[in-house]
């Protein structure tokens, strides 16, 4: 068994996994798009978007999409457990670039290094150094 997470963007999709492709994450490793092969489209607007999206790299597998109906990201995060500070540091500095930090880098009582954003695109990141 394997739990991964599944990220619902309304238009940008392609745009949040460019950019956590140029973090160093990873990469898109399977791709659909609305209305692309016979798959339907739920409104013209979404035709050409991220229909459902692989998303691979060393310890780390998600999914994600693009969908006319989709809530803002609320209620989970992205964690990350981290064995380097300074590639902490490195990846919290270009991951949270545009968006809003919660709780900076710091040690914290529990013995971790940690900190906590939400990326420009909505989407809740903790980064966790236990080394």
């Amino acid at each position: 068994m394997l739990l991964a997470n599944y990220l619902f963007f309304t238009t940008q999709c392609e745009e949040a996994l460019a950019f956590y492709t140029a973090c160093g994450l990873g990469a898109v490793t399977l791709l659909m798009r609305h209305g692309a092969h016979g798959i339907p489209v739920a409104t013209e607007a979404m035709r050409g978007k991220m229909m459902h999206a692989r998303f691979e790299g060393p310890g780390i597998l998600f999914f994600a999409s693009d969908n006319h109906d989709a809530e803002p990201m609320r209620g989970s995060a992205h964690m990350l457990i981290m064995e380097d500070r300074h590639e902490t540091d490195r990846l919290f500095a270009r991951l949270s670039d545009g968006g809003q930090v919660t709780t900076p880098l710091a040690d914290q009582p529990w013995g971790s290094y940690y900190g906590k954003f939400t990326d420009r695109f909505g989407v809740q990141w903790m980064l966790d150094c236990v080394a």
